[in-house]
């Protein structure tokens, strides 16, 4: 049974040395994952990951990696064995750290392509079976605000509201009914893998807490964790 679910964006200023000079304007939002990062560690030292890449590639388990292709050199493990170095996607690395940081065992991480229909995402959900500790990786419209990486578009804010909405009412259906070409247009990335979610948790009865919700530069980021009631 699906204990506790951890959802979570994954810049890569989340990590501090690659932050550079906005570690501090992250301290808030990096302080709130690591906190859901323990709170599923409180329930199993093994996580399940889902999150998204393009082409959906698979991560091997126990893999070790990188973010040298984000200008520093830092290492990160899937688990505790040591394994060679390979190439990660970032939801791969975002979650290695996150292990390192929550203290936990191991992850193993599933990505979905970002463009994947939502049925699809559905029976992704259901061939993960029911891990107890799941962390779900993914952002927000990246269109808030003339400075946001993807230009300003004024749907981003009424978008991420009902994203923050959903994941603080522990809503599935309003993630299932999410409009993919919508999702696309705001580049948010986060809507596959929040779908993912709407099927792993859609017979369930979940108590829900929000620990952040904003855009500070220009992109949604979302922390919630839900809690099997």
């Amino acid at each position: 049974m699906i204990r506790r679910v951890a959802v979570l964006p994954q810049p890569p200023l989340l990590i501090p040395e690659l932050a550079a000079g906005a570690a501090d304007e992250c301290a808030e939002l990096r302080e709130a994952c690591l906190s859901a990062a323990r709170r599923l560690t409180d329930v199993s030292p093994d996580w399940v990951v889902v999150g998204a890449a393009p082409g959906a590639p698979e991560v091997p388990e126990h893999a070790s990696g990188s973010f040298r292709g984000f200008g520093v050199d830092l290492g990160v493990s899937l688990s505790r064995v040591t394994a060679p170095e390979t190439e990660l996607p970032l939801p791969a690395l975002v979650a290695g750290w996150l292990r390192e940081q929550g203290g936990a065992s191991s992850v193993r991480v599933h990505l979905v392509d970002p463009a994947i229909p939502s049925g699809q995402c559905e029976q992704f959900a259901q061939e993960l079976g029911e891990p107890a500790a799941v962390l779900v990786l993914g952002d927000g419209s990246s269109r808030h605000g003339p400075r946001s990486p993807g230009g300003e578009d004024e749907r981003a804010e009424g978008f991420d509201a009902g994203i923050r909405d959903a994941l603080a009412k522990a809503d599935t259906g309003a993630l299932s009914a999410l409009d993919p070409a919508l999702a696309a247009e705001l580049g948010a990335g986060g809507r596959a893998p929040w779908q993912v979610l709407a099927g792993l948790a859609e017979d369930g009865d979940w108590t829900a807490e929000v620990l952040y919700s904003a855009a500070p530069f220009g992109v949604g980021y979302h922390v919630a964790v839900w809690e099997h009631a």
